[in-house]
């Protein structure tokens, strides 16, 4: 799988909003787990909230990402946490784990429905597999990205991309992970994120959906592109007294392996 070069100074702008499911999903996880493993971990910044559930697990992240890895390894100081470049699509653990958790980074594999089954398999009895991912993609902020990056002054530069990001329904992930041994929780909830600054759902977007597009785009064209977007943003995503209102839709699956 590839994945466009991530900045984590960018991506932990909105640290907070972008934990909250994390920790949403790791509350309904029952496992006593000994082994974590989160794929797509990014720059560790949620590694904490895998200690507080489990104090004496030995958590490993893992990570596509060069860039979120080396940000993740030069703030541990946790002995029983380490961390690793490897691609979600080409995970093979060893050994079943007790605990595999995926924040937000499912959506970015096409396919990636196909890889949930044989990761049920690498998980031990009594242990979880967990993820969110966002539900989003019919949002005014992706639709919007993707009618100003189909625009003629655009295109030539973002006509192979398109958007490949994409979630199913959690009636989806409920059918396809449901089967005996196993009991599986699906749900999902809009989260209302109040955010403040200027243009602060493309700073948003530009730390993850809107970073293969802006990476395509050549110097001058892209401060074009970036200006009619920013206009686009503003109109539909106002800015109020309070702040600026950015409804976000999150999927979340935890299904739990029986201990037979």
């Amino acid at each position: 799988m590839t994945s466009p070069t991530w900045d984590p100074g960018q991506y932990l702008q909105f640290a907070d909003e972008r934990g909250r499911p994390f920790v949403d999903l790791v509350s309904r996880i029952r496992s006593n787990a000994r082994t974590v493993v989160d794929l797509g971990c990014g720059p560790g910044q949620l590694t904490p909230v895998l200690r507080r559930r489990w104090p004496e697990a030995q958590i490993t992240g893992l990570d596509s990402s060069a860039e979120m890895i080396a940000r993740a390894t030069a703030t541990n100081d946790d002995p029983l946490t380490s961390y690793a470049v490897v691609d979600a699509a080409d995970w093979n653990p060893e050994q079943p784990v007790d605990v595999l958790v995926s924040n937000a980074m499912l959506q970015w594999i096409p396919g990636h429905a196909d890889l949930l089954p044989p990761w049920m398999e690498q998980i031990a009895p009594g242990g979880a597999l967990a993820f969110q991912l966002p539900g989003n993609f019919d949002a005014p902020s992706h639709r919007l990205l993707w009618e100003t990056a189909a625009r003629p002054a655009y295109a030539g530069l973002t006509r192979a991309l398109r958007s490949r990001a994409a979630a199913l329904d959690p009636a989806d992930y409920l059918a396809l992970l449901s089967r005996p041994g196993w009991e599986v929780d699906a749900w999902e909830t809009t989260y209302l994120h109040v955010l403040q600054g200027e243009d602060p759902v493309f700073e948003w977007i530009s730390g993850t959906g809107a970073r293969p597009v802006l990476q395509a785009l050549s110097d001058g064209v892209r401060e074009e592109f970036v200006a009619e977007y920013q206009a686009a943003l503003r109109d539909a995503y106002p800015r109020r007294e309070f702040g600026t209102v950015l409804p976000f839709r999150r999927i979340f699956v935890a299904a739990h392996r029986s201990d037979l």
